[in-house]
Formats: C-alpha cells, sequence, structure tokens
C-alpha cells in the first residue's frame, strides 16, 4: 500500500487535538486555563536552557500534553510559550495541533540547519517554501500542492530586505536526517534549496489545511558535519542571536494584528 492511500482529505478527523486534552486534563487534574497566545518552539532545547539557567523561564501549568513540556517566559512584555526537543515533523505537528486549540494564535519555530546554498552573511533563514520529503505533510496535503509560508505573513515579512535580522529561503524538510546523500544534496543544490530541516513542511502543510499563523526559522549552523568545529551556534549557544530575532518579530507582527 502507498503512503498516498486513504487519506479523504475533505473528512475530519475522529481523533481530535482538543478531545485528548479534555482527557489528559481530567486525568492530570489540570485547570481548564489558555496557555500564551505566542508560542516557540526549541528543537535543540538550547534556548529554553539558557533562560532556565538564567531564571528567566518557568514551568506553564496550563498545558495538559501528555508528551512534551511548556514553558513560558517574558520578551518585550509579551508572554511567550516555550517547548524544546520538539524534533521532527510528525512531533511538530502533533505539538501544533495541540497547542492551537489551547489559546495559541502563532507559533514560531527556529531549527538547526545543514547549509546547501548559503550566500549571505545572516544565519538566520526565513523559509518560504519546503521540500516535502516527509510524511506527515502528505495527511494534511495532496501530494503536488507545496507547503508554504502563509502569504500574509509573507508579505510581512519579506517586504523590508535591509533591516531583516534574516534572508528568506527555500528548506529541504526530511524525516531521515542520516539519509542526506551526496546525490541528494547535488539534486537540492539545483533546485536553489538553502538548507535542510526536519520540521518545516509538516507545519506549513498545517498551516495552510488550518489557516494558522506559523513561522519557520532555519539557523544554519553546520555543514551536515563534515568538518570538525561543527555545529556552533554562537554565545549561548545561538540563544542571544535567536532572542533578538524573536524581538524583531514580535515588534513586526504586532504592529499588523497577528496575535
Amino acid at each position: 500500500m502507498s503512503i498516498l492511500e486513504n487519506k479523504y482529505y475533505g473528512e475530519e478527523s475522529v481523533f481530535k487535538p482538543e478531545n485528548l486534552l479534555r482527557e489528559a486534563k481530567r486525568q492530570k487534574v489540570k485547570e481548564d486555563c489558555n496557555i500564551p497566545a505566542i508560542c516557540l518552539l526549541d528543537p535543540d532545547g538550547d534556548l529554553l536552557d539558557y533562560l532556565v539557567k538564567n531564571n528567566k523561564a518557568s514551568k506553564n501549568e496550563c498545558w495538559a500534553c501528555y508528551h512534551s513540556a511548556l514553558y513560558h517566559f517574558t520578551l518585550d512584555g509579551y508572554t511567550v510559550g516555550i517547548l524544546p526537543c520538539i524534533v521532527g515533523s510528525s512531533y511538530a505537528v502533533l505539538v501544533a495541533e495541540q497547542l492551537f486549540v489551547s489559546g495559541c494564535r502563532l507559533l514560531l519555530s527556529v531549527t538547526s540547519a545543514g547549509i546547501i546554498n548559503h550566500q549571505s552573511e545572516k544565519r538566520f533563514a526565513l523559509i518560504t517554501t519546503a521540500v516535502r520529503d516527509e510524511g506527515t505533510s502528505y495527511h494534511y496535503l495532496p501530494a503536488g500542492i507545496q507547503a508554504v509560508l502563509n502569504e500574509k505573513l509573507l508579505r510581512l515579512l519579506s517586504g523590508e530586505k535591509t533591516d531583516t535580522p534574516f534572508f528568506t529561503g527555500a528548506s529541504w524538510t526530511t524525516d531521515a536526517p542520516y539519509r542526506e546523500t551526496p546525490s541528494a544534496i547535488a539534486a537540492m543544490k539545483t533546485k536553489n534549496i538553502t538548507c535542510v530541516e526536519m520540521e518545516a513542511s509538516a507545519l506549513y502543510a498545517l498551516s495552510v489545511v488550518k489557516n494558522y499563523n506559523i513561522i519557520c526559522f532555519a539557523h544554519l549552523t553546520n555543514s551536515m558535519a563534515q568538518i570538525e568545529g561543527d555545529f556552533e551556534k554562537g554565545e549561548e549557544f545561538g540563544s542571544l542571536d535567536t532572542l533578538d530575532l524573536f524581538s524583531w518579530l514580535l515588534k513586526k507582527l504586532q504592529s499588523a494584528n497577528i496575535f
């Protein structure tokens, strides 16, 4: 049987995230309260480690997910939820579905990514479209439809080129990082793909189908460990640069009433 069979895109799922969380709250005796409207996926976990180490983040008790922990911190007066170590398309989408029925209105993701084509001095890439080389997105979007950043968000974020702490690029999302072969990488270079990572195409497929505000960034940190000294992210494992990125984003998005 093909992975593309039996998808029935027009039907609702029997298993719903809100129903799972209802039972989780009952079992865990959780208060029925909303999480922050702004949430962040921190796949490497480095940003949360930095925040906890400096007493800037605390556990959020409104989150009832069985599989992850939600913390919150304050940035420029905004309360931001943060979830560490959400790695891979299926896990990212599972958590994202639950975030949006729990009060989230804007989901950001910054993941370390392998460099394929990088011609900018900036190390953060706003992923505008992603090659769907994973399985999760095909449960949301039929084959042949692109997984892309929401058009309104794209116009808002790509309109100014000079003062942005990022550049725009396309990503290759894979669910098999240890099958990034020379021939596969070469093929992506011919398509002018900027980087390779593990979540964006599935998160954007979810965004397309459910009209959720999801923005994915790649932190270009490595060349797939082909050289020693790879995976250097900067001071505090890139946490300070990442916070600067989010500070810029929140100012831009708040002015457009995104959250």
